[in-house]
């Protein structure tokens, strides 16, 4: 293990910093990805059959909801979190630590799954829509039964690379004193001037990431197979 202290001559000091720090980050990843597919996946929906000429079109609402979309996916995170400390406070008590990092993820995030449920669910073939239609089929059931059906794999490809983003979000709100690998990269990595620090947060979140996306593509797979 002589080789490994040579290249992280810092770590071993550190270790149960990097190890709170990295539940942290598993935790925070967690929640607001749940949070974000819970309320980001339905709000999608809504926009895919609402849009004019889709199964429930109803213009006026998916003119207001994709604006509202579009709005909050144009800000930028830190500007986020930055500007809503209020709601963020009125919601969890706190603006600071995993807490108070959480609700500002949730919200940056909703957004994204609902386009991209969107979009995936506009990509099916009304083809396929228009005979289950002719069949009998009820709105509500061609949504459930159909659309999502066949949307599910290119859903769960989204909820992989939203995912993907809160990894890298959460070393954002990290660095703003939202705690986890980002909290503790720059509170002993960049602050106390130790580049194996800062070296070893980002292999952290590397494989964070590759392990995030192999398992998407694998359930990507394994569904559309079906």
């Amino acid at each position: 293990m002589e080789w490994l202290n040579s290249i992280f001559p810092n770590v071993a000091k550190l270790w149960p910093y990097i190890v709170k720090s990295l539940n942290e980050t598993l935790i925070m990843v967690s929640i607001s990805g749940v949070f974000a597919a819970l309320l980001g996946v339905p709000l999608g929906i809504v926009l895919a059959v609402t849009k004019k000429g889709e199964l429930l079109s109803f213009p006026p609402l998916y003119s207001i909801l994709s604006k509202i979309v579009n709005t909050v996916r144009s800000i930028p995170f830190v500007i986020l979190i930055a500007s809503i400390p209020w709601l963020v406070r009125a919601i969890v008590g706190t603006t600071i630590g995993m807490k108070g990092a959480i609700v500002p993820l949730i919200i940056a995030c909703i957004p994204f799954m609902a386009k991209q449920t969107e979009l995936a669910l506009q990509s099916i073939d009304k083809g396929v829509i228009e005979a289950y239609r002719a069949m009998g089929f009820s709105e509500i059931a061609i949504i459930f039964k159909v659309m999502l059906k066949e949307g599910f794999s290119a859903i769960i490809q989204a909820v992989t690379i939203m995912l993907v983003g809160l990894i890298s979000y959460s070393a954002v709100a990290g660095s703003v004193g939202g705690g986890g690998l980002g909290d503790f990269a720059i509170r002993y990595g960049y602050g106390q001037n130790k580049t194996d620090v800062m070296f070893l947060t980002i292999v952290i979140m590397l494989v964070m990431v590759f392990f995030v996306q192999w398992v998407g593509d694998s359930l990507s797979k394994l569904v559309s197979h079906r």
